[in-house]
């Protein structure tokens, strides 16, 4: 296949469970995160498919390492966003909500700009981000992450909607998944409907072959959320969740 992707967020959870398969796939993958030690771990597997690189979405350097993990790997063809973090803030503690804005909303404006830049200039390429449910309502267990969750969505349809008029032919697809089992739900709330990682991430590599604009992940969630949206906001406002 010869095909290149870089993922971000691959060192745990739905990022590494989806750098697996397109390994599998034969892709050649740079994979990055803050950590790099569970990163050296999947690059042992495929020494020659991949390249590895420490990269924090919050730091202004991340969209120089980005360009630098790019070169190193001779080009991109998929970008794939999987960093983010989320946790239940029902005191609304000042510490959660800024650092789930700047992961969340600063570091993925940061990084899905710098690939889009990336992709106008070489003609083509495929964005791919993990943003979530959460997004379609406000939810007050968990103020900044779902705001964070509609900014998201929102701008990955500005940029498709940008490409599309400025003829560049770039791809995206957003990635909304339900609750996943994996560690951003490390808080012991008894979440319902929980989905596998493995699961989740073969549905993305699937959404992503076949040039999904928008993914809920899955049935039950895509229910739910129809559903969510037909609620007026005076009564979502009385409800506890």
């Amino acid at each position: 296949m010869n095909k290149t992707a870089i993922i971000i967020g691959a060192s745990s959870g739905i990022g590494q469970e989806v750098a697996k398969l397109l390994l599998a796939d034969g892709w050649r993958l740079g994979i990055a995160a803050r950590r790099e030690e569970p990163l050296m771990e999947l690059k042992a597997k495929a020494p020659e498919s991949v390249e590895v690189m420490t990269i924090d979405v919050t730091k202004l350097d991340a969209g120089e390492r980005l360009q630098s993990l790019i070169e190193r790997l001779g080009g991109m063809d998929l970008y794939f966003h999987a960093s983010g973090i989320g946790k239940q803030n029902r005191a609304l503690k000042e510490d959660i909500e800024l650092g789930t804005m700047e992961t969340n909303a600063v570091g993925f404006t940061r990084m899905i700009g710098a690939a889009y830049r990336y992709f106008a200039e070489k003609g083509e390429g495929h964005i791919a981000a993990i943003t979530s449910i959460a997004g379609t309502k406000g939810l007050g267990p968990a103020p900044a992450y779902s705001a964070t969750k509609a900014l998201q969505a929102t701008y990955i349809q500005a940029l498709e909607q940008q490409a599309h008029q400025r003829g560049l032919k770039i791809r995206f697809t957003d990635i909304r998944p339900g609750f996943v089992d994996t560690a951003l739900l490390n808080d012991d709330f008894p979440y319902p409907m929980l989905m596998r990682p493995e699961k989740v991430a073969r549905d993305i590599v699937r959404s992503i072959y076949h040039h999904r604009h928008v993914r809920v992940i899955d049935c039950r969630y895509r229910i739910l959320t129809f559903f969510w949206r037909l609620i007026p906001r005076w009564i979502w406002r009385r409800m506890k969740l």
